[in-house]
């Protein structure tokens, strides 16, 4: 079976600030970095494929430019666009698995939980449970209800596909704004599953999420680039 990642970076960061956040360093290594050192420990892992931003895509190549095991090509005006540059460019792929860029804590642990449980589910995100009490509101933000938590999960990436069927999913629904791929075979009624994650998985938005990131990375073993 032959593994490949796709890793979205096509974001123009316009809530991180001047900078783009996955070129923000922490300790010492961009965002980006610590994201793909996570898959390259990963054996199983044939290929990674980086769907960047234009403006940043330069700088990325000259960071990875030893590794054999990566590609960098441009990502769409859209997640969804850029994704599906990522799909076209694998070759030879049977489970896919994309993942933010910006979500540098995830671990190599979790990646191979995913790479076991898709070629069996053939469809599944990286969630974790939802802890905080949810309420739904009206448009003047008045409480509706207190919505029953125990059912629901906080969606994260890496998510992981059997390749045929989400490159599929992303023909049929080609020109539409998904943010969420799982939510594209779920719109088509696929079967799609949860793997339950780590709270630590968080995405970096905004400047406050770095010193966060910081904290959470401190104790990390994974090899350096």
């Amino acid at each position: 079976m032959n593994f490949s990642a796709i890793i979205t970076a096509g974001g123009t960061s316009s809530r991180f600030g001047n900078t783009n956040k996955l070129l923000e360093k922490i300790h010492g290594k961009a965002v980006i970095i610590h994201t793909i050192e996570a898959f390259l420990a990963v054996e199983e892992i044939s290929e990674i494929i980086i769907c960047a931003n234009s403006s940043i895509i330069p700088e990325l190549e000259n960071i990875f430019k030893n590794y054999d095991k990566i590609r960098i090509i441009e990502g769409g005006d859209t997640r969804q666009q850029s994704v599906y540059n990522g799909l076209s460019a694998l070759e030879n792929c049977d489970y896919v698995l994309i993942h933010d860029g910006a979500r540098p804590m995830i671990s190599p642990e979790t990646i191979k939980k995913a790479i076991v449980m898709v070629q069996e589910k053939k469809a599944l995100t990286v969630a974790s449970k939802t802890t905080d009490t949810i309420k739904q509101v009206d448009e003047n933000l008045k409480i509706i209800k207190t919505v029953d938590r125990s059912s629901l999960f906080n969606t994260q990436t890496p998510q992981a596909f059997e390749y045929n069927l989400i490159k599929k999913a992303h023909e049929e629904l080609k020109g539409q704004n998904f943010t969420d791929d799982a939510g594209m075979l779920e719109s088509l009624g696929h079967d799609v599953y949860i793997l339950e994650g780590d709270y630590k998985n968080i995405k970096v938005t905004t400047q406050s999420d770095i010193a966060v990131a910081s904290v959470y990375l401190q104790s990390s073993t994974v090899q350096n680039v």
